[in-house]
């Protein structure tokens, strides 16, 4: 069902079907006669052959595993989320089924947790040190994919059963990985945040100071 999926939601396949219901059309407004039916055939064949020049040909096979691979330059909003993009939509697109549902969510969810702290992050009064703002931008660039990259690499009956050196399996060796990357960035998170209620708790202070009610 997968591979008649794919076949039937390739662009190539609708410029062909398009292409089809357009001569059905003509013909039930009877400007075609008799010849739509022979018409739609090669209309849609037409199509196909069009829209595979210009799209490629549909394919029933499962699309091949292409690691991720990010640079990281320019700005850092912008370089992150272009590779949180791209392992987000791996992790929901999961070629050939390798990475276990529950596994493919957590992945998800670290990236919108990371997205999160992008956005703490520029709205935050606070400051994460050099060593935490470079613990920050390479979780997103390169920690998360290469992780994702190297489990992907391993077949997945051997990353489910077979024991590595550590005594544990590829698949819990990597939901390990997961962990300490969900750790690291709750940490960095309440970082900014006590950094903010504390900032808040200055103001409320001085505030206070400044309006409170003034002893007689």
């Amino acid at each position: 069902m997968t591979a008649l999926f794919r076949w039937l939601n390739a662009p190539a396949n609708w410029c062909g079907l398009l292409a089809a219901t357009a001569v059905l059309t003509l013909k039930a407004l009877g400007l075609l006669g008799s010849l739509g039916l022979l018409l739609a055939p090669v209309a849609y064949g037409t199509g196909l052959v069009v829209g595979a020049l210009w799209w490629g040909w549909p394919s029933f096979k499962e699309p091949a595993f292409e690691a991720l691979q990010f640079k990281d330059e320019g700005d850092a909003r912008e370089a992150m989320g272009r590779a949180l993009d791209g392992v987000r939509r791996l992790a929901e697109h999961n070629p050939g089924g390798r990475i276990p549902a529950p596994l493919a969510q957590r992945i998800v969810q670290l990236c919108a947790k990371l997205e999160g702290l992008l956005d703490q992050w520029e709205r935050s009064k606070g400051q994460l040190s050099l060593q935490e703002s470079f613990h920050a931008r390479h979780i997103a660039i390169r920690y998360l994919p290469e992780a994702l990259n190297t489990y992907l690499s391993i077949p997945t009956q051997f990353a489910k059963t077979k024991l590595l050196a550590n005594g544990k399996t590829a698949q819990t060796t990597f939901e390990g990985v997961l962990g300490e990357l969900e750790a690291k960035v709750e940490q960095l998170g309440d970082d900014l945040a006590g950094q903010d209620a504390q900032a808040f708790l200055a103001h409320s202070e001085f505030l206070k100071q400044k309006f409170g009610a003034k002893q007689p």
